[in-house]
């Protein structure tokens, strides 16, 4: 009787720990799901980035402690099952280890007699030639961006300034691939890649945080046959401190928006009674860094807003407004000697003071360069040129020079299957013998096509799913033909090189001239019939009524 006693109170106490460590269990899942939300650095662990530190809600967490599940249905994704209780918790556990695998809804692997899926990353230059050439009824593809159109850059200066409205440098990218809003297997998804698992050929992502879904970061993964990463590349800030928190950058529509709010409040505010002559020469003082087309293209859309009519419309502030241009080297050092020669004599008759000079620092109102000048500023814009981004420096692959994903003649990445990179987040390896290529729309576009075709005639040849293009030949590699650089200065100036390299000889023309080859050649490169007809509109009522001051938001 005494040892069944015995026994009994030992299962019972057995019992009691058990659900004492359950219970502990769920609070401390609790606990950090608490202080998690409140975070920005989280220790995590990626299934492609071992134990690496990552800021912000971009980081994706393969193995943690709890997880929430959601009673969410979402197109094209497969989701884990609810509980009673909305943030219940799954917990497993193997023998008297307590062991919790988070569940991610998502794309599974394609089963054999479905199509294979082409997985593109981004909804720049590259990804959308890529995706509008490519063969659906050989593919299904899935596109995952943090947005959701192609901008087209080299006229977004224009926007800034009233030019352009900011729709006719936007895309839909739906409309540059049907197939994802059109197939019933093929998606697009608003959401950033967090982590690549090229073992099991799956990216796992996070949607854009806003208040819309019911948990967020909201977490998937989605398997594929072929990779396409085409993420572009981010401002290099130099690690200047400030820059980031006082700077604007011009790579995407929000970003020429803000900075056309910034322009046209300051030049509101400077009217204001009580304003003192040194406040409204500061407001009115707008600093471009960064001596390359973007910074020169904006420069001059500026410099041509205040002639035509800031000084109209803003009559008691028009002697204050002033551009500054500041540059280590020399203005637009790809063109030839002579084109930089007259782009900067345009630019200082047009108003636009060049300086000579390296940023040490950036404060909130002025910033300071090395030599310890002080510049006051009222809008500050940086554009010096792009790097690699931090989603790319996490991949543990071979990087070509700069710190891009390196690729080889075909585009494909090497050291992993099935996986090809594009665009600004691609280079060349050392061993493939090219130098890598600029950052540059043409770049990435002829990359675009050149792959997109390879891919159309590797999936006719049933090499389109995951490992089965081992034996296929590829055929001749890319090979890049530079076709010219062209940029606006302003009031009906532009600037057209049309010599291959740096150094060898070709055609180079500036002035009025070169302005109609630079509007008819960027009209007829508007990727839809739509926005070309939007652009030309707008260029058309610009010239007869001027640009539109109208400050919303």
């Amino acid at each position: 009787m005494v040892s069944g006693l015995v026994s009994r109170t030992g299962t019972l106490n057995m019992a009691l720990a058990r659900m004492s460590r359950s219970t502990l269990m769920r609070s401390e899942g609790a606990v950090k799901n608490m202080l998690n939300e409140g975070l920005t650095t989280h220790k995590c662990f990626s299934p492609f980035i071992p134990n690496v530190t990552t800021h912000g809600n971009f980081s994706y967490f393969s193995s943690i402690r709890s997880a929430n599940h959601m009673s969410f249905w979402s197109r094209g994704i497969r989701v884990t099952p609810h509980y009673q209780f909305p943030t219940a918790e799954r917990i497993v556990e193997e023998s008297d280890l307590e062991y919790e695998e988070t569940k991610y809804p998502g794309l599974e692997a394609t089963k054999p007699g479905e199509k294979p899926r082409v997985v593109v990353l981004g909804t720049g230059w590259a990804a959308c030639r890529f995706l509008k050439g490519l063969d659906t009824k050989v593919y299904d593809v899935v596109c995952i961006s943090p947005r959701n159109h192609m901008v087209f850059t080299p006229l977004l200066a224009s926007t800034c300034v009233g030019t352009l409205e900011f729709r006719s440098v936007a895309e839909p990218v739906s409309q540059i691939q049907s197939a994802l809003a059109s197939n019933p297997n093929s998606y697009f998804y608003l959401a950033s890649c967090s982590g690549v698992d090229t073992d099991k050929h799956v990216v796992y992502c996070e949607t854009l945080s806003n208040g819309g879904l019911p948990h967020e970061p909201y977490r998937f993964k989605v398997a594929y046959d072929k990779l396409v990463i085409a993420a572009g590349a981010e401002p290099l800030t130099f690690g200047i401190k400030g820059v980031k928190e006082h700077a604007f950058f011009l790579r995407e529509v929000n970003h020429a928006q803000d900075i056309r709010k910034k322009l046209l409040l300051n030049l509101i505010l400077s009217e204001n009674p009580g304003i003192s002559e040194e406040e409204k020469k500061r407001l009115l003082h707008c600093v471009v860094i960064g001596g390359g087309p973007t910074g020169v293209e904006f420069s001059g859309e500026l410099s041509d807003f205040i002639m035509r009519d800031v000084r109209e419309r803003y009559s008691h502030v028009k002697d204050y407004i002033k551009v500054t241009l500041i540059e280590a080297n020399e203005i637009l050092s790809s063109f030839d000697v002579g084109l930089r020669q007259y782009a900067t004599n345009h630019l200082t008759k047009s108003g636009v003071r060049l300086m000579r000079g390296v940023v040490k620092e950036v404060h909130p109102k002025k910033i300071v360069l090395n030599d310890g000048t002080d510049v006051p500023y009222g809008l500050l814009v940086w554009s010096t040129g792009v790097g690699p981004s931090d989603f790319v420096k996490s991949l543990h692959i071979p990087k070509s020079a700069g710190g891009r994903i390196g690729v080889d003649e075909w585009m494909r990445v090497p050291s992993v299957e099935d996986v090809f990179a594009l665009g600004d987040c691609a280079g060349f390896l050392e061993q493939t013998g090219k130098p890598v290529l600029p950052a540059l729309a043409q770049v990435a576009e002829r990359q675009g096509k050149f792959l997109v075709e390879l891919f159309n005639k590797i999936g006719k040849q049933n090499g389109g799913k995951a490992f089965s293009a081992k034996d296929i030949p590829f055929g001749e590699p890319f090979v890049y033909k530079h076709l010219g650089s062209m940029a606006s200065v302003g009031r009906y100036k532009a600037l057209v090189d049309l010599r291959q390299s740096k150094d060898a000889k070709g055609v180079s023309l500036a002035g009025f001239l070169s302005w109609l080859i630079w509007r008819s050649a960027y009209l007829t490169r508007v990727v839809s019939w739509r926005n070309r007809f939007y652009v030309a509109v707008n260029w058309a009522t610009t010239l007869v009524f001027g640009r539109d001051n109208t400050r919303i938001g």
